[in-house]
C-alpha cells in the first residue's frame, strides 16, 4: 500500500455490510474472520453514526469463527460450519449471512460451497464473498445489494404498481438514516404508495424477497448502487430514478417528489401545494433569526449535494468550497457531482474539492472564509481553530445523539433551521 489516508470516514466492505445487516429486523451476521472484526466494524461505524447501536444482532453478540494461525495454515472451512451449526442452534433468526473478513478471503475459504450446503437443507445461510480488504463501507453496502438480488429477492412475482423501493441511504453510516427514510417514505406514502425502505417500521426479509415486484426504485445517491440498477431492471423489469442527494428543503423535494410522481402517473399537486405552504410559513414566522453567512461544507456527497443546495438556493446563503470526503473513483460521478454543486441558482457557485485524507481536508477547509461550517465531528479542530459556526450533520458523528432526527424533506429543513440557531 503506498498511502496512508488519516481518519478514514468509515471501515471495510464487512464494516458496511454489517450496517445493513444490523438494521433488517431478524438477521443475523456470521463474520468468518479473525477476532476483534466484529467488534471494530460496528464500533467503527454504528459507534461514531450519532451514539446509536444495532438493533438485533451485532457486534460482540455476532457469532465469530475467530480465525486464528492453524486456519491460516489448514483452512478454515469446517470452523466455519462449527459456527454456523452453533448460530442455527442458538439465535433465533429469520436469516444468517457469513461475511468474509480478509483472512478469510486472502487463504481463498469457499464460504458460497459451505453455505449452499445449508441451503440444500431448506436452511436461509447466505453467502457474502466479498473480503474486508476489497474496499470501505459504502462498498460493503453495495455488496449487500447485490446478496439480496442473488439469494433473496423472489422472481415472479406479480408487479405491484403502488410499491416502490427507497434506496441510497446507508444506515449507520449515514447518522440520520432512520429519520431520513421516514420523512421521504412518509411523503411518498402522501402520493398513494407503498414503501419498502428495508431497514425501518420492522421492515424484514419477508419486505427484500419481495422488493423485485416493485413499480420503482428511488435512489437518493448520486453514485451508490449503479449495478444493483442494472440488476434490478435486467432480472426483475424494475426501473429507477436517481436523485442527487438526499433532498432538503422545498426547492429539491418538491422535486423529488414531482419525478416520482410523473414517472407513476400520480397528481401531485395537492400534496405539493400542502407541503410547501407548511415549510414557506414556518420559515417566513422566523426571518431575521439568523444572519446571512458565507458557509463551506465537508461531508459525503449526497449530503453535501443537499446541504448546499438547500443553504444557498432556498435559505440565501453563500456557499464557498464544498469538500466530498468519501473516496469517489469514477470520473462520471465526480463531473456529476460536481455538476450538481456548481450549477446553483442565483449564488455565487463553490469550489468543489474531493479529498478523503483527513490532513488533506483540513487544509483546503482553511484555505477558504467563511463564517459557517458543515460537517462531522473530525471538523470540530479546524472549526474551533478558524473561529466558525460549526454543525455536525455527516458521518462520523460522535458528540451529537440521533435517534430519528433528520433535515431531509420538507419538514426536515426545519429542523436544520433551527439547529442553525441553536448553534450559533
Amino acid at each position: 500500500m503506498s498511502d496512508i489516508t488519516e481518519n478514514p470516514r468509515g471501515t471495510c466492505v464487512v464494516g458496511g455490510v454489517n450496517n445493513v445487516l444490523s438494521a433488517v429486523a431478524r438477521v443475523c451476521p456470521i463474520y468468518h474472520s479473525g477476532p476483534g472484526c466484529c467488534m471494530q466494524t460496528s464500533a467503527g461505524e454504528a459507534g461514531q453514526a450519532g451514539l446509536r447501536g444495532p438493533y438485533y444482532l451485532s457486534g460482540v453478540s455476532s457469532p465469530c469463527s475467530n480465525m486464528l494461525e492453524r486456519e491460516v495454515v489448514f483452512g478454515g472451512e469446517q470452523k466455519l460450519r462449527d459456527e454456523i451449526d452453533g448460530a442455527l442452534e442458538i439465535i433465533d433468526a429469520d436469516a444468517y449471512f457469513v461475511l468474509t473478513g480478509c483472512t478469510a478471503g486472502i487463504i481463498g475459504d469457499d464460504v458460497a460451497a459451505v453455505t449452499a450446503d445449508y441451503r440444500e437443507r431448506g436452511l436461509p445461510v447466505y453467502p457474502v464473498t466479498t473480503p474486508g480488504f476489497a474496499g470501505d463501507s459504502l462498498l460493503g453496502y453495495e455488496t449487500a445489494f447485490d446478496v439480496f438480488l442473488d439469494y433473496i429477492m423472489e422472481s415472479g412475482r406479480e408487479r405491484q404498481d403502488d410499491l416502490v423501493n427507497l434506496l441510497g441511504v446507508v444506515p449507520y453510516h449515514d447518522p440520520h438514516w432512520q429519520g431520513t427514510l421516514e420523512e421521504l417514505s412518509r411523503l411518498l406514502r402522501r402520493l398513494g404508495l407503498r414503501v419498502n425502505t428495508f431497514f425501518t417500521d420492522d421492515q424484514d426479509m419477508e419486505i427484500i424477497k419481495g422488493a423485485g415486484a416493485a413499480a420503482l426504485n428511488v435512489i437518493v445517491s448520486p453514485h451508490l448502487l449503479r449495478k444493483a440498477a442494472e440488476k434490478f431492471e435486467s432480472k426483475f423489469g424494475v426501473p429507477s430514478v436517481r436523485f442527487h442527494g438526499v433532498p432538503i428543503g422545498a426547492t429539491q423535494t418538491g422535486e423529488f417528489v414531482k419525478a416520482v410522481a410523473a414517472l407513476l402517473d400520480i397528481d401531485a399537486a395537492a400534496v405539493l401545494e400542502s407541503e410547501s405552504a407548511y415549510v414557506y410559513n414556518c420559515l417566513e414566522s422566523i426571518i431575521g433569526a439568523l444572519s446571512w453567512k458565507r458557509f463551506a461544507v465537508a461531508a459525503d456527497a449526497s449530503t453535501a449535494i443537499g446541504m448546499t443546495r438547500f443553504l444557498a438556493e432556498d435559505f440565501g446563503f453563500t456557499p464557498v468550497a464544498v469538500v466530498i470526503t468519501e473516496p469517489i473513483w469514477r470520473a462520471a460521478d465526480r463531473r456529476s457531482i460536481s455538476g450538481a454543486l456548481t450549477s446553483l441558482d442565483h449564488t455565487k457557485q463553490p469550489k468543489v474539492s474531493f479529498l478523503s485524507d483527513h490532513y488533506d481536508i483540513r487544509r483546503e477547509l482553511k484555505a477558504h472564509d467563511y463564517t459557517l461550517l458543515i460537517g462531522s465531528s473530525l471538523e470540530d479542530e479546524v472549526a474551533r481553530e478558524l473561529g466558525v459556526q460549526l454543525l455536525v450533520t455527516a458521518f462520523p458523528m460522535s458528540d451529537r445523539l440521533v435517534i430519528n432526527r433528520t433535515y431531509a424533506g420538507f419538514r426536515g429543513c426545519l429542523t436544520l433551521v433551527e439547529d442553525l440557531f441553536h448553534n450559533l
